[in-house]
């Protein structure tokens, strides 16, 4: 991950905050985590903008959570025509039909479960993998699994948020 300054940064620094607000609903679909990071704008690294991340994600409750969370779809089902969770659920891309059918059911018990997605940060990891996760968390207690969910909303956050000062101007409007 980089962390000095990039193109990417200076103009999520520069932008106007409907701009940058859009960007970070983006990374996290939970409002009060995109408003913290707007309001300490603008970040001389990219390592800077991290650290306030991790930090509004620490800050969140669980209503927070559970909007931030709202804007993810299950493992194996990523949005369609939305690059970032295709890209992000690749190791769904090829799974068996198999696989994917227990994925579905278990995501189905998770969800009845926890009352929300299962959520894992998937970039990386085989479908088997994921599937792997599903099944060791989905028997957590509450408390437990939202704590998972913070830390892996977290891993994901950085993912998203290294793509966005990373990217260039051409790329973003690409």
């Amino acid at each position: 991950m980089t962390s000095g300054t990039t193109p990417g940064l200076t103009r999520f620094n520069t932008s106007a905050d409907s701009e940058a607000h859009a960007a970070l609903h983006e990374v996290c679909s939970s409002s009060a985590w995109g408003s913290r990071i707007l309001a300490q704008r603008p970040y001389t690294t990219a390592e800077a903008l991290f650290l306030a991340s991790d930090a509004a994600m620490a800050e969140l409750t669980a209503e927070d959570l559970a909007e931030a969370m709202a804007g993810h779809p299950p493992i194996g089902r990523p949005k369609a025509g939305d690059p970032t969770s295709s890209r992000e659920q690749s190791g769904m891309a090829g799974a068996s039909a198999e696989l994917k059918a227990e994925m579905l059911e278990l995501n189905l018990a998770y969800q009845d479960t926890f009352g929300h997605v299962f959520l894992i940060c998937a970039t990386g990891l085989t479908g088997e993998q994921m599937r792997d996760a599903l099944r060791q968390r989905i028997d957590n207690p509450a408390e437990k699994e939202r704590e998972i969910v913070r830390t892996e909303l977290g891993k994901i956050n950085r993912i998203r948020l290294t793509r966005l000062v990373e990217t260039s101007e051409e790329e973003n409007s690409a």
